[in-house]
C-alpha cells in the first residue's frame, strides 16, 4: 500500500508544479503582450523550478513497461499458411 500513496505523492506533486508554472507562463506572457505587442509572438518563457521534467518517468511500474518486441526474424521462420 506504501508505494500505491507513494505514487499519488508524485502525481500529485507534479500537477502542483504544472499548475503553478502554467499560471505564471500565462501571466508573464500576457504582461509581454502589453509591453511589446509586435514582439509577443516570440517570446519564450523559462519554467526555471517550476518545470516538472524532473519528475517525468518516475513511476516505472508494471503498467509503464513495454512489451518486448518480436524482431522480423523470428516472424519470418513461422509459417504463415
Amino acid at each position: 500500500m506504501a508505494k500505491r500513496d507513494e505514487k499519488r505523492q508524485l502525481r500529485q506533486l507534479k500537477r502542483e508544479i504544472k499548475k503553478a508554472g502554467n499560471k505564471r507562463r500565462r501571466q508573464y506572457l500576457k504582461r509581454d503582450l502589453e509591453r511589446n505587442p509586435e514582439e509577443a509572438a516570440h517570446s519564450e518563457y523559462d519554467f526555471g523550478n517550476l518545470s516538472s521534467e524532473t519528475l517525468n518517468r518516475l513511476d516505472q511500474d508494471a503498467t509503464r513497461r513495454k512489451k518486448p518486441n518480436r524482431s522480423k526474424d523470428e516472424d519470418e521462420d513461422t509459417p504463415t499458411e
